[in-house]
């Protein structure tokens, strides 16, 4: 059952959402960060123009001692929101207390630092402090104090949450339409697989030429593997379509002839024309097994070839026809045929096992078909420095005239038409198996002019791995 995912439209918005909203996270916290600094700074700011007032209104009294005189303007500058709370203090020299809230904590200051900012809890309550460094000059001498101002954080962290929620607010907008963006663009973008869907959804079934509609170059890769398919699959209805149609013509003829025979069988009156009558039928339906069983090896012929490299092994083929040849031995003799097989050397070609045997099969099975009683039958295999490896199947039969040798190697050829013996198939099978395997088949004379020579030349493992 094929699974359905989510669309590839909800992914990419899905995607967006998560990433965006990431980033945004991340931005609002940096935000935050930034919030705190500026509102820090705007209060620090306040802070130290109040402390710097009330420095200005210390004063050397008579007797020595410091005197202020606290500018409340200066306090209410401070005032930014009317929940905040504002403290101040005056110290003179250390130790000497002057005014304001004597526990209010004061700042140390670095070196060279005149004003000191920092965060301080009082009374329960967050502050922001500021402590101002200063003195008081006598007209001899001057004397130090220090001015310390706080407020309570409220404002300040309105402000923050302010700055936040303004930045949020446009985060949010930022992702909703990028969200809505997206969706647009990706539906936009998509359209070519819509019009892909409809034109495959258009086809007729027999329609498997390549899909011609231009598609994104991200999509191209799966357009070309579904193009290559259907090419293919075209070619594998075609080899059907070929091979039904070759099947019932040659099947016609051995079928007819076995039903003629059956019916002059049942009507025949002596035994001997009833078997005369089985065994002619018996003889077609030999004859339909032969052409059905070549058939099917074209079509083993036809697939391989659409798989070049699927079976290929590295196999000495001397061997191969040593065993092949032993084989039809018996038949050979059966047939009043001298077969015999010539050769000893190795001789390694690359080639699908299955096929290559059945072209040695072909080769010596028309040899001893066609040479007749009493000839004799050769096959040789032997290297050879520039073809690589050669297959020779020779007799000294009747041959096949020089004008006739193109023609037996087309499907259903035969040197005489009249010549019911074979299915002529034999030869057209041995060239499409060695053109597979990269090689060539040729037809001559045997030796002294008699009879037939066929020879097979097929490349060696490393001449066929580099053409």
């Amino acid at each position: 059952m094929r699974t359905i995912t989510r669309s590839l439209r909800g992914r990419l918005l899905a995607w967006l959402l998560a990433a965006t909203a990431a980033l945004g996270l991340a931005a609002l916290a940096d935000t935050w960060r930034e919030a705190q600094q500026t509102a820090d700074g705007v209060s620090d700011r306040v802070l130290a123009g109040s402390a710097l007032a009330i420095a200005e209104r210390v004063v050397v009294a008579e007797d020595g001692t410091l005197e202020v005189d606290i500018p409340y303007v200066a306090l209410e500058m401070l005032t930014s929101a009317a929940q905040d709370r504002v403290f101040y203090r005056v110290d003179g020299p250390p130790g000497t207390f002057i005014t304001g809230y004597q526990t209010l904590p004061t700042l140390p200051r670095g070196e060279g630092q005149s004003t000191a900012f920092d965060d301080a809890v009082f009374r329960g309550e967050p502050i922001r402090v500021a402590t101002l460094a200063r003195s008081a000059s006598t007209g001899v001498s001057s004397v130090p104090f220090t001015v310390t101002v706080a407020e309570t954080t409220i404002a300040r962290r309105q402000l923050a949450q302010s700055i936040l929620l303004h930045s949020a607010a446009r985060i949010g907008l930022m992702i909703v339409g990028a969200a809505i963006i997206v969706w647009i663009a990706v539906s936009i973008s998509l359209r070519p697989l819509y019009r892909l869907r409809t034109a495959i959804a258009r086809r007729s079934p027999d329609d498997l030429q390549p899909i011609g509609e231009t598609v994104p170059s991200e999509v191209e890769g799966l357009v070309e593997t579904v193009n290559s398919f259907m090419l293919r699959l075209q070619s594998s209805l075609d080899a059907l379509r070929h091979f039904t149609g070759n099947a019932s013509h040659q099947l016609r003829t051995p079928l007819a002839v076995v039903r003629t025979q059956l019916a002059l069988a049942a009507r025949a009156g002596e035994a001997a024309d009833i078997q005369a009558a089985i065994d002619r039928a018996d003889a077609a339906v030999a004859h339909a097994e032969r052409v059905l069983a070549q058939l099917l090896m074209m079509s083993r012929i036809d697939a391989a070839a659409r798989n070049a490299q699927g079976g290929m092994e590295e196999l000495d083929m001397a061997r191969l026809a040593q065993e092949i040849t032993a084989d039809h031995v018996p038949s050979a003799a059966e047939a009043g045929v001298d077969l015999g097989y010539e050769g000893t050397a190795e001789a390694l070609v690359r080639g699908e096992t299955l096929l290559l045997s059945e072209m040695l099969k072909n080769l010596i099975s028309n040899a001893i078909l066609y040479a007749g009683r009493g000839s004799e039958v050769t096959v040789r295999v032997r290297p050879d420095q520039t073809a690589g490896v050669l297959i020779e199947v020779e007799d000294d039969g009747p041959g096949i005239p020089a004008d006739k040798r193109a023609d037996v190697m087309r499907r259903f050829r035969r040197a005489d038409a009249k010549d019911s013996r074979g299915t002529g198939l034999g030869l057209p099978i041995v060239e499409e198996i060695a053109v597979l395997h990269k090689g060539t088949v040729a037809l001559s004379e045997g030796h002294n002019g008699r009879g037939l020579k066929v020879t097979v030349a097929l490349p060696r493992p490393d001449l066929s791995d580099s053409r």
